[in-house]
């Protein structure tokens, strides 16, 4: 069977539209019926039913499905074995990362994969705003939260507490908050990203859960210069522990609420498909992951 058929059935099945289908993959809703059409005939069953307002698969479908899944990912994990045997790690890696987690954390990481695979080639995007694999030109995003959209791919990278903190200057002059409420009299430095201030900060302990609106007069769309106004005593912040476990280390900044918890938050590693997941980026996830565990103590 062609597996470009295959991956357009699973395609079909996320979509429940031959259009829209279509519209995805960048091909005429009629080749898409071609394409199906072709593979319930080798197959002899039909996979969907169709009517003029929707497209439901059948129960021979379901079954096939899952099949069809398991043989595509096992197709994927061979080619990547054989590549991996010959040590074949090469071509050009476009991987998106951002600000304050790809300067000050992540770069270093990334000389090192360089270093390990010397015809790797790597072409690096940094900035907060949420990527377009088309229009940025990206194979692979590393961000914070796993992706809505279930067509992609997305590998754990780690699971981390966000960590509340603050330079010993400004908590001199200001004074320690000693539980969520006083986040209120103080000034918290924030985060913006496509019109959104994320301004609503969580807290969690054995009496029960806080969620705290905090004030700010520093906003940035840029994660890095957020935590630079922190190490310059110019507020609080609250940040996932990898952004600033060196600063942590080094006393630019200190940990306060330590008796509450944050919820915790997902570092991903995220490919718009299976045919972006190469060699190169499972050398990536792997070295990730170890740098990371690392950190975290895990």
């Amino acid at each position: 069977m062609n597996i470009s058929d295959l991956s357009l059935f699973i395609r079909i099945v996320e979509t429940s539209s031959i259009t829209e289908t279509a519209k995805q993959l960048g091909v005429t809703p009629p080749a898409v019926s071609s394409a199906l059409k072709r593979l319930e005939k080798q197959l002899d069953v039909q996979l969907f039913i169709r009517t003029t307002r929707q497209l439901r698969i059948t129960p021979q479908g379901e079954q096939f499905l899952h099949h069809c899944r398991q043989a595509l990912n096992s197709l994927e994990q061979g080619k990547i074995a054989a590549h991996q045997m010959q040590g074949k790690i090469s071509g050009k890696l476009r991987l998106s990362v951002s600000s304050d987690l790809g300067r000050n954390i992540v770069l270093p990481w990334i000389d090192e994969l360089a270093e390990l695979h010397p015809s790797l080639s790597i072409d690096l995007h940094v900035g907060d705003s949420l990527s377009d694999f088309v229009l940025d030109h990206v194979d692979v995003v590393l961000r914070y939260g796993k992706p809505k959209d279930s067509t992609m791919v997305s590998f754990l990278i780690a699971t981390m507490n966000r960590i509340t903190c603050a330079s010993s200057g400004y908590l001199s002059k200001y004074g320690e908050p000693s539980q969520p409420e006083d986040l209120r009299k103080h000034n918290c430095l924030l985060y913006k990203r496509d019109g959104y201030l994320f301004s609503n900060w969580e807290y969690m302990d054995k009496s029960g859960n806080y969620r705290v609106k905090v004030g700010s007069n520093k906003v940035s769309n840029d994660t890095d210069i957020v935590r630079r106004w922190a190490i310059s005593g110019k507020g609080i912040i609250n940040r996932a522990h990898i952004d600033v476990f060196s600063d942590l280390g080094s006393g630019k900044l200190v940990q306060i609420l330590s008796d509450y918890q944050s919820p915790s938050v997902e570092l991903h590693l995220i490919c718009p498909s299976r045919k972006q997941v190469s060699p190169a980026v499972i050398a990536l996830r792997e070295l990730l992951r170890y740098k990371c565990s690392q950190i975290l103590g895990g």
